[in-house]
């Protein structure tokens, strides 16, 4: 396991797109991303060719392998944030010098189609790697202060993080309207009772589905699984897809399942979600809880992938501890 410094005030922050393009973001939302990074005493650079955007809001492989090893070549580069989630992020997997990498560990972080990329890395070099808040997030004006304390503390210290709920959740599309937003009282679900501990791996379900059967693919075994999904999924698709990366040869046993909140377009309820869960019988006798702060609704934690975390979720109390 490879675990990257942690950043300190001073070092410099390069903004990669690994997924879509830079120019698709709000010049406003940029600035004030910029802020908030050095509110925290950090430099932001940004990535040559993060402006570059092709018919699919991306830009060429060439382009973003390029950014990417530049950045974590860089010596002066000492933390990685990633533009925002997309599509195509697993285009890059076959083109990474991993050899370079591993020589020069630093802290990548993103999340959604980001999956596909931080869970090739840290299968193929071992980097622990970081599901979080993209760049663009950081623009976010309302609801981002849990957020932003979160990375914090996962990536600019390296004491146990005892992980709570946000006491309001929304999943407005904020980059449109910054000013109006809903926020709903917030609180985790225990669907199964228990404690375990064990490696944290997992994010976007259907992008890590995409690395089924290649050689990007990270062992599942005994691991503190987190899965969710945007609101493209419905509760057919999610159970699926779930199904789906439980039929890994090395998936079960799992030591927890940690599944994040869903969008209200994608119509999934609690009551849906237990029954899903209650069909696995991959899943029975380990601890799960649902609703939890990752993912596509905000605000959202920031968690190492990769890294030792522990579960323990009795009766009311759910204990959710990054080692």
């Amino acid at each position: 396991m490879l675990q990257p410094k942690a950043l300190q005030a001073g070092d410099e922050i390069r903004v990669i797109a690994p997924s879509r393009s830079l120019a698709i973001i709000e010049e406003q939302v940029i600035k004030r991303a910029k802020e908030r990074f050095e509110a925290l005493g950090l430099t932001v650079s940004i990535s040559k060719h993060a402006f570059e955007i092709d018919d699919f809001a991306s830009s060429s492989i060439e382009s973003r392998i390029e950014d990417l090893h530049e950045a974590f070549s860089d010596p002066n580069v000492k933390g990685i944030m990633t533009t925002l989630g997309g599509f195509n992020s697993n285009q890059l997997l076959s083109y990474i010098d991993y050899d370079l990498i591993k020589q020069h560990p630093k802290m990548i972080c993103g999340y959604s189609d980001i999956t596909a990329l931080s869970h090739a890395l840290y299968k193929k070099t071992g980097l622990v790697t970081y599901s979080g808040p993209h760049f663009s997030t950081f623009g976010m004006e309302k609801g981002f202060d849990y957020s932003y304390e979160h990375f914090q503390k996962a990536v600019m210290m390296k004491e146990p993080i005892h992980l709570k709920p946000s006491a309001h959740w929304s999943d407005d599309a904020w980059y449109l309207n910054q000013s109006d937003r809903t926020f709903y009282d917030n609180d985790w679900v225990i669907i199964q009772e228990g404690e375990a501990e064990g490696t944290l791996l997992g994010g976007n379900l259907c992008t890590l589905n995409l690395l089924q059967g290649t050689e990007y693919m990270p062992s599942l075994a005994n691991s503190i699984l987190v899965v969710e999904d945007d609101s493209m999924t419905i509760p057919e698709t999610f159970d699926r897809d779930l199904q789906s990366l439980l039929h890994l040869y090395d998936a079960t046993p799992l030591k927890a399942l940690i599944i994040g909140r869903f969008e209200q377009k994608s119509n999934m309820t609690l009551p849906l979600l237990k029954q899903i869960i209650a069909s696995k019988k991959e899943l029975r006798n380990i601890p799960i809880i649902a609703n939890v702060n990752v993912g596509h609704t905000s605000p959202i934690v920031t968690y190492p992938v990769g890294g030792q975390t522990s579960v323990r979720a009795y009766g009311n109390d759910i204990q959710w501890i990054i080692n």
